[in-house]
Formats: structure tokens, C-alpha cells, sequence
């Protein structure tokens, strides 16, 4: 079997690659309803965890308590697998948890989805998977490690927006020519926003750059709601009673979700949350009031993607670009009728949206996974990989960039490969790995830092064997150390190792960055 996953903040959403047909995947919730998604969502009680639609069945159970949106901890640049998350009553690394939530996928596959039939538990699921484009290592990592550890076998991790291309691809050929042979795909879901620029030339998909927002998403546009309807009434988040808060964001997600074109007003059950302390039994939003306050967000996404759109609009000379085709509307939250209307009001006829917004992405990632599929991609590492150094003898210290932000990745099992090599002036190596957005002319870093690893590692020989370098200080050596290789690969997931070797003296240690 195999299949297209997208690990969505909100929702996770499943295509099968089925024969050159790459349909939603549906499972059947707690009421017997067949839906086209599973809820990515936790429930504790006593130490027992529920996940999906048997988490959201115990929403309104007061000894349950409910994590909804838990991918959004993965967009953190601090974020690390044993980082430990709460669930009510219950601590665990976050690897753990992500790992329960997909083996939780992986059963209902085989136990209430309309694939149930026809798959057996004992064969193997290849899956290809999806993570924002702008995504630490350390999500990427526990991303690849978590559906590893379920009981999937990953083929392959895609920027979800280098995904929805193939989606694009897919549906609407007719409209990529010679010299049309660009997309900009707007990737707005429930937790992040993305943006990739693609060239597109029969089936060979070429991501020229990314750009994106961590935390920009559905979930945003569903506080934004919860917010101004609580000040209607005079009230806050702060005045409702435990547990009340979670209902109220929850009602207004479905009331935002249930808003078309035509509609004039949302109506949320106030009484239904607050019982006989609600001001009042219900209360109206008018959209025109919603609308106002969600255009910054909406803004916030455009202002990301100008330079990709910019760049489409003006690279018109030589191979790398044609003109663009369109720009590419996906992702959940792309929905709200406001992004569309903003979009074209900016964009104009170029704007695109899909028909299955919510599941372009597992549509695009089943493309990908399908056996003897001849689509191709060629995507780009969306951060900068760098490791700080001592500059001028000691005198300053300078960033040392590795892997560049839009470095292309390797397309094959074979990474690509950077070596450094050098006499060692010290007695220890302290070995600093950041990612960052970007570096400047001067080689200052730009954006979001993440540190990726700290590592102390010997130089010395007589310091080979110690296991604990932290409590020996650093010294400068007058006379010429040993030969020092550093060995650095980035592989087609976007996920770096680092091999630091001692040449003299026969030592190494190797690191996976995020782990």
C-alpha cells in the first residue's frame, strides 16, 4: 500500500496512490460518518491517552482533557525530541507523543477507513510525508523518526508546498506551456504558512525558492474569531470558567469553517458554553467586522510571498524562468472566502484554487509515492546550516555558513557532501550548529536562530577517553594541533549529519542535527 501523508496541524489527511487515481482517504468518525481526515488531536484521562475522532468524541467530558493543534509545539526553533509535553495528567516526549498519534493513524487505516478491505495489517505501508518548507531540522527529524517508529516505511519527506505542485501538475497541465512553466503555490493550513516558487517542465518539478511563517495558520484565524465575539459581550478569554475556553475556540472553528461566499454573519451559542453565567443566549458576528480583523494575517502571508512573486514577475531572461502560470491557492485555512478575495484583489485571473484545498497536499505526496511514478523533483534545504568559529586568532567570532538557504537537495540517496579540514589551534573543539533564515553580505545571520547542536569535542589526544568535556577549559595552543576533518551531508529529506574527525589520532564521533 501505498500512500501520501499529510501530518496537518488540525486535521491529518491520507491519499492512496490507487492505479494513477490518488483519492482522500476516508475514516469513519465516532457518530459512523465517513470523513476525509483524521483530527490531530490527543485526550488524557488517567494516564490513558485517546487520539482523533476518539479525542474529539471526549471533548466535552470534564475528566478528559484535550490537546488539539500539538504539531504546532514541532514549529518551535528550540523544539527537540525529548522535549517533554503535558497532556492533562500525563508528561511525555514529545517524540513519543507524535509517534502514538501516527501509530493511532496507522491502525485506523486498518481498522475504519474505506481501505480496511482491501489492505491487510501484515503488509507493508510505503508513505511519503509532508513538513512545512520552512521547517527546523529537529521537526524534520522527529517527523521522519515518528512515522519510522508508527510502522510506516518513509520513501521519502517533501516540503508540503513542493507537494501541492505536483497536485497542481496533476489537475491542470493544460495550463503550463513553454513559456508559462512557473507557479507560485500559496500554502496557507491550519498551523503555518508556505510559499514555494516551482518550475515546471513536464514532469520535472524545480523548487527555485521557498519562504514561509511558522506559526500563521487556521488555528490563527479561529482566535481571531473567539476574540472579537467574547468582546461583543464585554467579556475575555480570561473570564471563562476551566475548560470553557477550549469549547469557545472549538465552536468558533466549525463556525468559521461554515462560512461561504454569501455569508452575512456568524452566530455563536454563547449559552452552550457558559450555561447561566452567558450575558446573553447567543451572539452575531457580522462578517464585514471578522473579515477587518483577519486581513493582517492574510497581509502577513502576502507580505511573505512578494519576493517569490517578485521574483517570478522579473526573472524573465535567460533558462531559469518563464513567465508564471498562476498563483496556486492550498491548504485549509486558504478556505476562508477572504483569502481568495484578497489573493485575486492583489494577483488578479492568475490566482488558483484547488478543489480539494484541504487535501492537495496528501493528493500531491500520494503522486509522489505512487510505484513507477515518473514525476521528479528537485527542492531546496529552505534554511541556512551554519557552525560559529573563532575569526582573527581569537579576536572575534564569525558564522560559518554550510549549506546555504535554497541549496538544491540531492535527489538521490547519494548527499550532498562538505568537508572541512584544518589544524586544530586549541585543545578542545566547541562546535556550535545554528540554523538560521539567512545570512547577510557580512555574514551576520537574519531571522529565526535555532540552535541545532552543542558539542564539545577533543582535540587533545590525552582528552580522547574523557567522556565529560564541559568541566575542562578551552585553551589556545601555541604549537600546531592535530588535522581536523569535518565531514557535513545534507540528504534528500533536508536533514544534515555532521562527522567530526580527529586524523591523527584515529577518533570520530558523527551527529544527526535535530536529534
Amino acid at each position: 500500500m501505498r500512500l501520501g501523508i499529510d501530518f496537518g496541524t488540525t486535521r491529518t489527511v491520507v491519499a492512496s496512490s490507487d492505479r494513477g487515481n490518488h483519492p482522500v482517504v476516508d475514516f469513519v468518525d465516532d457518530a459512523g460518518d465517513a470523513r476525509g481526515f483524521i483530527p490531530s488531536a490527543v485526550a488524557e484521562r488517567a494516564g490513558e491517552l485517546r487520539f482523533g475522532f476518539d479525542a474529539i468524541a471526549v471533548a466535552e467530558d470534564p475528566s478528559f482533557t484535550v490537546l488539539r493543534s500539538f504539531k504546532r509545539l514541532l514549529s518551535s526553533p528550540e523544539v527537540a525530541p525529548a522535549q517533554r509535553v503535558t497532556v492533562g495528567t500525563l508528561s511525555l516526549p514529545l517524540i513519543d507523543l507524535v509517534t502514538r498519534f501516527l501509530a493511532h493513524v496507522r491502525e485506523a487505516l486498518f481498522q475504519r477507513s474505506n481501505l480496511r478491505k482491501k489492505a491487510a495489517p501484515e503488509r507493508e505501508v510505503h508513505v511519503v510525508v509532508g513538513v512545512p518548507a520552512n521547517a527546523y531540522a529537529a521537526q524534520r527529524l522527529i517527523t521522519l523518526d515518528a512515522f519510522r517508529r508508527a510502522g510506516f516505511r518513509v520513501e521519502a519527506i517533501l516540503n508540503e508546498p513542493s507537494a501541492a505542485g505536483f497536485e497542481y501538475t496533476h489537475r491542470h497541465r493544460g495550463t503550463l506551456t513553454a513559456r508559462r512553466d512557473t507557479v507560485v503555490v500559496y500554502d496557507l493550513g491550519g498551523g503555518t504558512f508556505d510559499a514555494s516558487l516551482v518550475r515546471m517542465v513536464g514532469h520535472h518539478h524545480e523548487v527555485l525558492a521557498t519562504a514561509g511563517v511558522g506559526r500563521l495558520g487556521g488555528d490563527d484565524f479561529d482566535s481571531v474569531l473567539a476574540e472579537i465575539a467574547l468582546k461583543i459581550v464585554g467579556l475575555s478569554a480570561r473570564d471563562l470558567p476551566l475548560g470553557a475556553s477550549d469549547r469557545w475556540l472549538d465552536q468558533c472553528r466549525q463556525a468559521k469553517e461554515a462560512i461561504s461566499a454569501n455569508s452575512r454573519k456568524v452566530t455563536l451559542d454563547l449559552e452552550a458554553v457558559l450555561g447561566r453565567q452567558a450575558p446573553q443566549p447567543e451572539l452575531s458576528v457580522p462578517i464585514a467586522a471578522y473579515y477587518e480583523a483577519c486581513m493582517p494575517l492574510v497581509e502577513r502571508s502576502i507580505e511573505v510571498m512578494a519576493p517569490l512573486m517578485s521574483r517570478a514577475e522579473t526573472e524573465t531572461q535567460g533558462p531559469e524562468l518563464g513567465e508564471i502560470a498562476g498563483v496556486y491557492v492550498v491548504g485549509g485555512a486558504s478556505e476562508l472566502p477572504l483569502v481568495g478575495r484578497a489573493l485575486r484583489e492583489r494577483f488578479g485571473r492568475r490566482v488558483h484554487r484547488s478543489p480539494y484545498p484541504s487535501a492537495a497536499v496528501a493528493i500531491g505526496l500520494s503522486i509522489a509515492c505512487a510505484e513507477g511514478g515518473d514525476f521528479e523533483l528537485a527542492d531546496r534545504y529552505s534554511k541556512t546550516f551554519a557552525v560559529f568559529r573563532e575569526g582573527d586568532e581569537g579576536r572575534e567570532i564569525v558564522l560559518d555558513p554550510i549549506f546555504a538557504r535554497d541549496a538544491v537537495l540531492p535527489t538521490t540517496a547519494n548527499p550532498v557532501v562538505c568537508v572541512r579540514s584544518y589544524h586544530a589551534a586549541h585543545n578542545i573543539g566547541h562546535f556550535r550548529f545554528f540554523e538560521c533564515s539567512t545570512v547577510d553580505d557580512r555574514g551576520k545571520p537574519l531571522g529565526d536562530m535555532s540552535l541545532c547542536r552543542d558539542v564539545l569535542f577533543p582535540f587533545d589526544p590525552r582528552l580522547l577517553d574523557r567522556p565529560d568535556l564541559s568541566s575542562v577549559p578551552v585553551e589556545r595552543r601555541s604549537t600546531q594541533g592535530p588535522r581536523i576533518v569535518e565531514e557535513y551531508s545534507l540528504d534528500k529529506n533536508g536533514i544534515v549529519r555532521v562527522c567530526i574527525q580527529n586524523a591523527d589520532f584515529g577518533y570520530e564521533r558523527a551527529f544527526e542535527i535535530g536529534a
